[in-house]
């Protein structure tokens, strides 16, 4: 099975987050991790994962990532991000995933993760584990204490579910 793990990163944390998924597939599954900005093709994968950094209560756009740059992350803002790559996805009845990066406040409302969750049902994807979200300690991060193992352990999850007998074929 190939899956291909698509990622959006400001600071790096999702990126951190995105390579800890890939490591928890990796023993049963192919994974192939690509940036988003290089809008990587779906054309031969088995299924998806998507993660983005959650800008303004969704996923970034290019004034929220503008934002980010004049706050010291070091990727350039005039990229395209997660939800550019969105758009530009072919309808597939593929299976999928999704997770995101957030600011650990409880006050905050919002998900990268849930919009790219209802962006990719409209184009035909099909969720097969709930959306998650790792968190930050601030904006730049670093990430929380203990969120690269849970993200490793959401990644077995998320190779079982893929590899499972309804999924082949």
């Amino acid at each position: 099975m190939r899956v291909l793990l698509v990622y959006e990163s400001m600071f790096g944390n999702t990126a951190l987050i995105a390579q800890a998924v890939a490591d928890g597939m990796s023993g049963r599954v192919h994974v192939r991790v690509a940036d988003a900005a290089t809008m990587p093709e779906v054309a031969g994968m088995d299924a998806v994962v998507v993660g983005a950094p959650t800008h303004a209560f969704g996923l970034s756009r290019p004034s929220t990532r503008l934002g980010a740059a004049e706050r010291g992350a070091p990727a350039p803002p005039d990229r395209p991000g997660t939800r550019e790559w969105l758009a530009a996805l072919p309808h597939a009845a593929l299976p999928a995933a999704v997770f995101d990066t957030v600011f650990a406040k409880p006050i905050l409302l919002g998900s990268a993760a849930g919009k790219a969750a209802r962006l990719l049902r409209r184009a035909g994807y099909r969720l097969i584990v709930p959306p998650e979200s790792f968190w930050v300690t601030d904006t730049a991060g670093p990430l929380r204490a203990g969120e690269l193992d849970r993200a490793r352990r959401w990644g077995e999850q998320i190779a079982a579910a893929v590899a499972a007998p309804q999924h082949t074929g």
